[in-house]
């Protein structure tokens, strides 16, 4: 890379170059090898060039790259049958990222109750240190204000509940509301899983209220909980869910999903997108999830998933830099005593890659296909770097 980089700084990122990647492994520029418990911020659900994946990828090159949303596209429809066969949902509409999946989720909501019910209602509740998205309405969305700096004025028509805080949730509701969006696990804020009183709650007001139940699946979908979908651990159907990352295997892809009823808001005109569902995205996209669903990935993250969280909080006991260890399935964060950053360099260096989610907490995200031998390097590395920055840290004190 040149001395004076051309792209904007809109990243910290890690001093490490990454070139190369298959399954559960990354190498650098310098060929140092890295056992990967990022995915790629659980997009790589199924590793790093899944072989099947990759064979739909180029046979699709060989054919079509491009036509546009103005004609029927084969693929997008059998990608839609894949997923509302396999959920609540009934109808989908795809796109490219998670951002946009949320961006189509909220004007969907304001759509049906303004052109559907002809209620005018517009507000949206979300929940404090939830993440939504970059674009001006998904970051207004996210319940943290570090996302929100200087990007002032923000859209109006959103609202920011305490997260899994029943009893506060009804004070928000309003004769503006229209739905209510959360995060069955919230992924940036923490991994913080919402509680099932709390979930039921909120499906209770919706119901009550006639509101929509939007939940953001963006982070937690495709298998990443231990379910396809994270909604199906706590027994609900959301009205609109959202998928990005996991979809496609690392492929640019996202989609908004519904129930049948919301169909007559989104009609020709009301919401479009030039790239969402090309014959490479969702070709690519098919092939992953058929994998997912033929080799049971969802039901293998959760066992996989339970035994990362039983091994690590056995092997970490008495660590004095332990907090907690929490999540569902193969979403799963360490909270520490110190700030992750002091830390997770050192997991780098020991050839361990991991992320932040918060300021206390390391996030573990496997790929789907983690084997047994690379989960026992994983929890290895982790005993052995957060023993050796206890002992530092004692002998700071002493």
């Amino acid at each position: 890379m040149s001395e004076q980089s051309h792209l904007f700084p809109t990243y910290a990122r890690f001093p490490i170059t990454l070139v190369k990647g298959k399954g559960s492994r990354l190498w650098d520029n310098t060929g140092k090898q890295y056992l990967d418990f990022m995915s790629g911020l659980a997009v790589t659900n199924l590793g790093h060039a899944p072989d099947a994946v990759k064979d739909a990828l180029v046979s699709q090159l060989d054919e079509l790259w491009h036509v546009g949303n103005l004609f029927h596209i084969p693929n997008q429809e059998k990608l839609a049958k894949l997923l509302t066969d396999n959920s609540c949902a009934d109808r989908v509409f795809l796109c490219n990222s998670g951002a946009e999946a949320n961006e189509a989720a909220i004007k969907l909501a304001r759509r049906y109750h303004s052109k559907v019910l002809g209620t005018g209602k517009y507000e949206i509740i979300t929940f404090d240190m939830s993440f939504h998205g970059r674009t001006l309405a998904t970051l207004t969305a996210t319940g943290q204000d570090k996302v929100k700096d200087g990007f002032y004025p923000l859209p109006e028509g959103f609202v920011y509940a305490p997260f899994n805080d029943a009893d506060a949730l009804k004070g928000f509701i309003t004769d503006k509301t229209c739905a209510i969006m959360l995060e069955m696990v919230q992924g940036e804020g923490g991994v913080n899983p919402a509680s099932e009183p709390f979930v039921q709650e909120v499906v209770r007001l919706c119901k009550e209220h006639d509101l929509l139940l939007i939940v953001d699946e963006i982070q937690t979908g495709m298998g990443r909980t231990g379910k396809l979908f994270a909604y199906e651990h706590y027994g609900i159907e959301p009205d609109i869910f959202t998928l990005a990352k996991g979809i496609a295997s690392g492929f640019p892809m996202g989609a908004m999903l519904g129930k049948e009823k919301l169909a007559a808001a989104f009609t020709p005109g009301a919401h479009a997108t030039t790239f969402g569902g090309t014959p490479i995205a969702t070709a690519t996209a098919v092939a992953t999830i058929e994998l997912m669903l033929e080799q049971k990935l969802a039901q293998r993250a959760e066992q996989v998933g339970n035994k990362l969280i039983a091994e690590l909080n056995a092997r970490l006991a008495g660590n004095p830099l332990l907090k907690q260890v929490r999540g569902k399935g193969l979403l799963i964060g360490v909270e520490l005593t110190v700030p992750a950053a002091e830390v997770i360099p050192a997991l780098h260096e020991a050839g361990l890659l991991v992320i932040p989610a918060g300021p206390n907490v390391v996030r573990l995200l496997p790929n789907l296909l983690v084997t047994e031998e690379e989960l026992e390097e994983g929890i290895s590395l982790m005993n052995q770097v957060l023993t050796e920055k206890a002992k530092a840290a004692a002998g700071t004190n002493a």
